[in-house]
C-alpha cells in the first residue's frame, strides 16, 4: 500500500483555549495565539483536544474553534479537530460538523471511562472514519482513557482508507518501530519529552503542548531531522528540556502552559475551567524554578517572564456547561 501525502503537517500544536477571567472563551486571544504559533513555525493546529480543555467545551464552542482556526490559518497550517467523544454517535456528529466548518483532519481519541474491548475501539474508529472524508489521526493515550490501542488493533485500523496516522502518548518506542515497519501510518509524538527519540526512529512529527510556548525549536528539530542533522536536532532538544519539564511535570499541561503564556504576556488570563485549577503555591514555585533553567530558546524571552499566581488561582465555571459525556 502506497503512503498518501501527509495531510496534517509535522509541527502540530495541541492548542490551549484561552479564556477570560470568568471562564468564557477569549476569541481575540484565540486568534492571536493561533497566528503566533503559525508565524513561529507550526504547520498544524489541533483545536478542542485535551490541551484545549475539550471536556469542558460546549459543542458550539468546539465548532467555532475550528472555524476561527481555519480563518486565521488559511493556507499556512492545517486545522485538526481533536476532541472526539466516548460516545460513538456524538463523535460522529462532531466530526460531521467539524468537516462542514472547514477542518482539514479529525483526531479521534480512544473511548475513555467506558473502557471498551479492542473490538469496540476498532468499531468506534471505523464508524467515525466512515462518517466524513476527513483524514484521521488515532489518539492513543491510555493514561487518560484507561485502555490502550493494542498493536493488533492498530494494524486492523490502518487498513481503513481514511485512517492515516496515530498520535502516540504511550511512549513505547519499540512498539512505534514495530507499527512503522508493518504499516504506512504517519506517527506523531504525543509526549513532548520524546519528540526527538520518536523522530529518530521514523516518526513524522509531533502534536505538542510545549509547542504552544516555543514552536520554533520544534520546527528546528523537525527540519534538522529531515535534513539528517542530528547535532542541530539534539541541540534544540536539549534547549527545550527544562521548559518541557516545567510544562509537563508538576500540574496538567494545560494549566502550566496557560500559566507560562500569561507570564510571558501572550494571553490575557491563565484561567482554566473546573475541575482544572491553577497551580498552588508549591506547584507554581516548581514551574518557576524549571523556567529559571531555560537558556537560549529561539522565539521566547524569559527575561520578560512575570508569572501571576493570584490570577491563576482556582478555576472557572462557564455560563453554559460542556457537552462531553
Amino acid at each position: 500500500m502506497s503512503t498518501p501525502p501527509n495531510p496534517f503537517g509535522q509541527v502540530l500544536v495541541a492548542l490551549v483555549t484561552p479564556f477570560n477571567t470568568d471562564g468564557e472563551v477569549n476569541w481575540t486571544d484565540v486568534e492571536k495565539h493561533i497566528d503566533d504559533v503559525i508565524t513561529a513555525g507550526a504547520d498544524g493546529i489541533v483545536v478542542t483536544g485535551t490541551t484545549g480543555e475539550t471536556s469542558t467545551l460546549t459543542d458550539p464552542e468546539k465548532i467555532k474553534l475550528v472555524e476561527v482556526a481555519k480563518k486565521v490559518a488559511g493556507s499556512r497550517a492545517k486545522v485538526i479537530t481533536g476532541g472526539g467523544s466516548n460516545e460513538t454517535a456524538h463523535a460522529i456528529e462532531l466530526a460531521k460538523k467539524s468537516e462542514k466548518a472547514g477542518a482539514d483532519g479529525n483526531m479521534i481519541v480512544t473511548p475513555y471511562y467506558n473502557k471498551p474491548t479492542q473490538a469496540g475501539i476498532l468499531t468506534h474508529f471505523r464508524m467515525i472514519a466512515d462518517a466524513t472524508d476527513l483524514p484521521v489521526i488515532l489518539y492513543d493515550i491510555p493514561g487518560r482513557t484507561g485502555v490502550p490501542i493494542k498493536y493488533e488493533t492498530i494494524l486492523r485500523a490502518s487498513k481503513h482508507p481514511n485512517i492515516l496516522a496515530i498520535k502516540d502518548a504511550k511512549g513505547d518506542l519499540a512498539e512505534v518501530s514495530r507499527v512503522l515497519n508493518q504499516t504506512d501510518l504517519y506517527y506523531f509524538s504525543g509526549d513532548d519529552a520524546n519528540v526527538l527519540p520518536s523522530l529518530s526512529i521514523g516518526a513524522t512529527g509531533l502534536i505538542g503542548v510545549t509547542a504552544n510556548i516555543a514552536p520554533t525549536p520544534y520546527r528546528q528539530i523537525v527540519d534538522a531531522v529531515n535534513s539528517g542533522d542530528l547535532k542541530a536536532a539534539t541541540a534544540a532538544h536539549k534547549s527545550l528540556e527544562p521548559l518541557v519539564r516545567a510544562t509537563m511535570t508538576h500540574v496538567p499541561g494545560t494549566v502550566a502552559t496557560k500559566y507560562i503564556l500569561h507570564g510571558l504576556g501572550r494571553i490575557s488570563s491563565p484561567r482554566v475551567r473546573l475541575p482544572l485549577v491553577g497551580p498552588e503555591e508549591k506547584e507554581a514555585a516548581q514551574i518557576e524554578e524549571e523556567i529559571d533553567l531555560v537558556r537560549d530558546i529561539v522565539g521566547v524571552d524569559f527575561e520578560n517572564f512575570r508569572p501571576d499566581r493570584n490570577a491563576a488561582a482556582g478555576g472557572a465555571l462557564p455560563k453554559v456547561a460542556g457537552t462531553t459525556r
